[in-house]
């Protein structure tokens, strides 16, 4: 994954300034780093001689290399996002959007596979980025708990539990299983969706059947 700009200011679609430029330079170091090292054997000096900068600056711009993990992150949430609007806003049956939605969720994970784990390793390494994983994954319960309740509001689900604390279970339900993901075992990928988006069905319309 290059570092390409978001709105949270990874790149400036303008012309970069210097410093700028030094900050994406040092995120693009770790992105390049990322696809070869695990995140605990990858150094704030591996990331400045990569990057051409001097220790100083990097500290100028990240607290430590959890922080700048946080910051590479932004790409991968835009993509998880997207996917997201695929549930909310899409076409198809609760279970055709809940699919794509899955499948672009995964898609996104796949494609970003040593920074989600990167991700995972700084939560537990820096509080700051902790705070801002919760408040990201946060996000995504408001729009799925406006769509449990439009759903029950035209009788296509049942009245249940508060649709924020189901969302907010959903939504943790997919974080677990993106983190215990692995290629060389089971379930696979289509595995998961499948038990995903049946646990889903079932919490939110009482069947599979949609």
């Amino acid at each position: 994954m290059a570092a390409t700009d978001d709105a949270g200011g990874l790149l400036d679609r303008r012309t970069p300034k210097r410093g700028d430029q030094r900050r994406l330079a040092l995120l693009r170091a770790l992105d390049e780093k990322l696809k070869v090292q695990v995140l605990d054997d990858i150094n704030v000096a591996d990331l400045t001689a990569a990057a051409g900068v001097t220790r100083s600056a990097f500290y100028f711009y990240f607290e430590d290399k959890a922080a700048c993990v946080a910051a590479l992150g932004a790409e991968m949430y835009r993509e998880v996002l997207d996917a997201t609007h695929l549930l909310v806003d899409g076409a198809g049956s609760p279970r055709d959007r809940l699919e794509d939605a899955l499948r672009g969720v995964f898609a996104a994970w796949e494609g970003h596979r040593r920074l989600f784990q990167a991700m995972v390793t700084a939560r537990q390494r820096n509080q700051s980025v902790a705070e801002l994983w919760n408040t990201t994954r946060a996000s995504f319960v408001e729009p799925i708990a406006a769509v449990i309740e439009a759903e029950r509001a035209n009788g296509h689900a049942p009245d249940g539990p508060d649709s924020v604390a189901l969302a907010t279970i959903l939504v943790e339900l997919n974080e677990r299983a993106f983190e215990q993901f692995s290629a060389d075992g089971p379930p696979t990928v289509e595995q998961r969706i499948e038990a995903l988006v049946a646990i889903w069905l079932r919490s939110i319309y009482g069947t599979i059947a949609v």
